[in-house]
């Protein structure tokens, strides 16, 4: 039981992380050029959907019985290495727009 509380705390903590990044993305979408701004900003729409996808999952996960606990961990592992992978891309096509 503390290997899923420890889990679950590591997964809200990345969450937080992620949520201060993205709103630092947007601001610099913002400052971006006018035409990489749009694509920015659809990345990081993309972000916020997958982001809400992994909480959805960490909730139901927190719900969980034990018994449900292997279920739903294999697929918040799934949801959270697309989110990694994606948060990946968005800050690649950044420091891209700044070169």
């Amino acid at each position: 039981m503390d290997d899923k509380k420890s889990f679950l705390q590591m997964l809200a903590t990345q969450l937080q992380e992620w949520d201060t990044e993205i709103d630092e993305l947007k601001v610099k979408a913002h400052l971006a050029k006018a035409d990489a701004k749009d694509e920015l900003l659809k990345q990081i729409e993309e972000l916020r959907a997958k982001k809400e996808t992994a909480q959805k999952t960490l909730k139901q996960l927190q719900e969980a019985g034990d018994e449900a606990w292997d279920d739903i961990k294999t697929g918040l592992d799934r949801s959270w290495t697309e989110l990694t992978g994606a948060f990946r891309s968005a800050m690649a096509k950044f420091k891209e727009e700044k070169k």
